[in-house]
């Protein structure tokens, strides 16, 4: 048997000619596909991280406002007495969560959308306190107060944002949202804080 060897086509005039064609032609083709993944690659990373100034004050205001809930709502799991204030709390958390998985998936690629982001100001004023008065000043602070400053972002962000994507979630998320402060409201008001 013998064997094939690239070197003896060279001595065949009309294969030697037809192996540089081939050999010009695939490199030619390698180039040409990479220029053109170069060019369609790189507008589309840069067009997705440019957001509207409403779209990223939307973006840090709602994951600030959702951690924030969701990480005080998992404290008053262990330090709230009040069985109200827990169930309250247990809803938040898990609902919380699924908001923010919601906001990182509707945001553009490129855009930085922080996974833990929480006021450490509200999480320290409460971290501390235990039984009646953590139950006031989670009910105040985090239900009431904090509930508001979200339900504002996701208004802000269906009025005036312009990205289509966050403008969907934030129209999906706010029910959840009133539901949460139409909650603390009547939390509030059993607990005779308002």
């Amino acid at each position: 048997m013998s064997r094939f060897s690239f070197a003896s086509l060279k001595s065949i005039p009309s294969l030697k000619s037809l192996g540089s064609v081939a050999c010009a032609s695939a490199a030619s083709l390698l180039l040409l596909a990479n220029v053109a993944h170069a060019q369609t690659a790189q507008p589309a990373a840069s067009a997705d991280t440019k957001l509207h100034a409403a779209d990223e004050a939307f973006v840090a205001d709602a994951t600030k406002a959702v951690s924030t809930q969701r990480d005080a709502a998992r404290l008053a799991t262990s330090r709230s007495t009040d069985r109200d204030v827990k169930a309250f709390a247990e809803k938040v958390a898990a609902d919380n969560t699924k908001l923010t998985a919601s906001l990182r998936a509707a945001s553009p690629r490129g855009v930085d959308v922080p996974r833990d982001d929480p006021d450490t100001a509200t999480i320290d004023s409460i971290k501390d306190l235990r039984g009646d008065a953590f139950d006031k000043l989670y009910i105040q602070q985090v239900a009431l107060a904090d509930e508001q400053k979200a339900l504002s972002a996701f208004q802000a962000e269906i009025a005036s944002g312009r990205n289509e994507q966050l403008k969907d979630a934030a129209r999906k998320a706010l029910p959840t949202i009133q539901a949460h402060y139409a909650e603390a409201q009547e939390l509030a008001k059993r607990k005779h804080l308002q």
